[in-house]
């Protein structure tokens, strides 16, 4: 390992020690010091990854470093606002996992500090960084499919179960952030219902339904009370079909040749004139699309972009398009699922 940037990691609970793994690994950087309130987990990461810089419980401590250039942030959301505005204000770059924070004006508030302090910051938004996330996308604005007509993911699984936000926010985050890569829009509204049926006031299975420009509806089924774990996203276009399965490690994406095709008879004096339906079944095509982690990945980007190499991909705006998705479903699941624009 090189020496490299100096990157500080704040969170090593469920995530942390994941992104710990990753940055140590990076020929260009260097884990600085890693925070977190607990003891014991501190002491597991000093047992399994021992080449990180150092251990502390003080987040102003890791977030100010004077050694560090960067800063990851792996903690829970109604905390990402503060420590990420600490650490940019102390002129780091930041990578925070999703959500961004819990609000659309702390979010503006962060890009603001970012784009003052000429500052990286970044949003955990790892699958924009999945091989085959990456590879429909190319399909898509290829044309391939043709124009898109409808979306729709299932993410479920039974647990774990969180408190500090609801399944929406956790499981369909990762949707919302696709569907905005893939389309290079965000939404117009979102219509979403949901009960809680395990911790009260924390929906642990939501229906959400996103409209976008173009006539393109997206819809998402997100649940931590489900029997199976299930990952896959259906994309409906007029010439082709594709589903994304990341279960499926061998191959999970399939593109299908079937299309409905529809003709209109010709309109006679005497009758309105009627339509005719064509389905057309042909091959599925099974995409090679090569190894790679994404998690690995997105440290690598973050690295890059902090070296000046690139331009960020998971970028905070990105963050806020999915922040105010999120809202506006909030905003729906307490109206009784009105319709609300984004």
């Amino acid at each position: 390992m090189g020496n490299g940037i100096v990157i500080n990691c704040v969170g090593v609970g469920h995530w942390g020690p994941n992104l710990v793994r990753a940055l140590t690994t990076h020929p260009d950087a260097r884990v600085g010091l890693v925070c977190d309130i607990s003891e014991d987990r501190l002491k597991l990461i000093r047992q399994k990854i021992p080449s990180v810089g150092g251990f502390t419980t003080d987040s102003t401590a890791a977030l100010t470093d004077p050694k560090a250039d960067a800063v990851v942030i792996a903690t829970p959301a109604k905390t990402h606002f503060s420590l990420a505005k600490t650490a940019l204000e102390a002129d780091k770059h930041v990578l925070v996992e999703k959500p961004i924070c819990l609000t659309s004006s702390e979010a503006t508030e962060l890009i603001r500090i970012a784009e003052e302090r000429k500052r990286i910051l970044a949003v955990g938004h790892v699958f924009l960084f999945n091989n085959a996330v990456r590879g429909l996308r190319n399909i898509i604005r290829s044309g391939e499919l043709g124009p898109v007509k409808y979306i729709y993911s299932t993410r479920t699984n039974l647990g774990p179960i969180r408190s500090d936000v609801n399944a929406l926010w956790d499981l369909a985050a990762h949707d919302l952030s696709i569907f905005d890569h893939w389309l290079g829009t965000e939404a117009l509204s979102v219509t979403a219902s949901g009960k809680a049926f395990i911790k009260p006031g924390i929906e642990d299975v939501v229906f959400a339904s996103c409209e976008y420009p173009n006539g393109i509806i997206a819809s998402v089924h997100a649940s931590w009370l489900n029997p199976r774990k299930v990952r896959e996203i259906t994309v409906v276009g007029e010439h082709k079909m594709a589903v994304l399965d990341d279960i499926d490690l061998n191959n999970p994406l399939r593109i299908y040749n079937k299309s409905v095709a529809i003709e209109r008879e010709p309109i006679y004096s005497d009758s309105f004139g009627s339509f005719r339906t064509q389905i057309r079944n042909g091959d599925v095509l099974i995409p090679y699309l090569g190894g790679g982690e994404p998690l690995a990945a997105e440290c690598s980007h973050f690295i890059d972009c902090v070296l000046g190499r690139t331009t960020l991909i998971n970028d905070a705006q990105g963050g806020l398009r999915v922040l105010k998705a999120l809202e506006a479903a909030d905003r729906s699941l307490k109206e009784n699922s009105r319709a609300v624009q984004v």
